[in-house]
C-alpha cells in the first residue's frame, strides 16, 4: 500500500501501521506490528501493539511509582513498545482522553500519553476507554525507515481502533496482513522486485 502523500513532499505515515514482513532480520520485530505516533523528515516513533511482556504487568508499574490501582487496572497487560528506552513508559489510547499535561494527537482516532496523570487515571478506572500500556518505543533516524520499507522490511497499512485494542495480541500480525488482502501464509520471506 502506498502511503498518503503529506505537504512535504515526503510520504506521509503518522498514525499508519508497520507490518514486519517474514524476512524481517531483527527478531525484536519479528511478526511485528507497529503503529506509527510520529513521522517526519526527522524521524520515526512507533510502538509495537502486538508483543506483551511475560514479566510485567500493570500492577508492577503502578506498584512501582506507588499508585494503587483498582482490579481491572491491576490487570492490565505491558507490551514491549520497542528497544528504545525500554524503561520509559508510553499510554497509546482512544481519542476520547487527553492529558492536562500533554498527548500527542496520533491520526485514526489515537492519542499517546507519556505522563504520570494517565496511569493515575487508569488506576482509579477514569482513563481513557481503551488503552495499551508499553515500555519503551521503537524509533528510526532520518530516511533509516524509508530504506527499511524500500528493502521489503515493512508493509503499510491503515490503522483502525479495532485491530489495535480489540484484536488479540497474537492474532494483530495476520489481521493486518489481511487487511492489505494478503493472505499471511502466502507472504514469502524473499521478495522480488519488478
Amino acid at each position: 500500500m502506498t502511503p498518503a502523500s503529506s505537504d512535504t513532499g515526503t510520504y506521509d505515515l503518522n498514525g499508519k501501521l508497520l507490518v514486519a514482513m517474514p524476512s524481517m532480520g531483527d527478531a525484536r520485530f519479528e511478526r511485528a506490528v507497529i503503529l506509527l505516533c510520529a513521522y517526519s523528515d526527522k524521524g520515526a516513533m512507533g510502538l509495537i501493539l502486538n508483543k506483551p511482556s511475560v514479566d510485567v504487568r500493570m500492577s508492577d508499574v503502578l506498584d512501582q511509582l506507588e499508585i494503587q490501582p483498582s482490579e481491572s487496572a491491576a490487570a492490565m497487560p505491558v507490551h514491549f513498545g520497542g528497544p528504545v528506552e525500554t524503561g520509559r513508559g508510553f499510554v497509546l489510547h482512544s481519542s476520547d482522553y487527553e492529558s492536562s499535561l500533554h498527548t500527542l494527537s496520533v491520526p485514526g482516532g489515537f492519542g499517546m500519553t507519556a505522563t504520570l496523570d494517565i496511569l493515575e487515571e487508569i488506576a482509579c478506572d477514569k482513563g481513557p476507554d481503551c488503552a495499551l500500556m508499553m515500555l519503551g518505543y521503537a524509533g528510526w533516524g532520518p530516511g533509516q525507515l524509508e530504506n527499511e520499507i524500500v528493502k521489503n522490511g515493512w508493509l503499510t497499512t491503515d490503522a483502525n481502533p479495532k485491530l489495535v485494542f480489540s484484536t488479540p495480541a497474537k492474532s494483530k500480525w495476520s489481521e493486518a496482513v489481511r487487511s492489505l488482502g494478503i493472505d499471511p501464509l502466502g507472504l514469502s520471506p524473499t521478495a522480488g522486485h519488478a
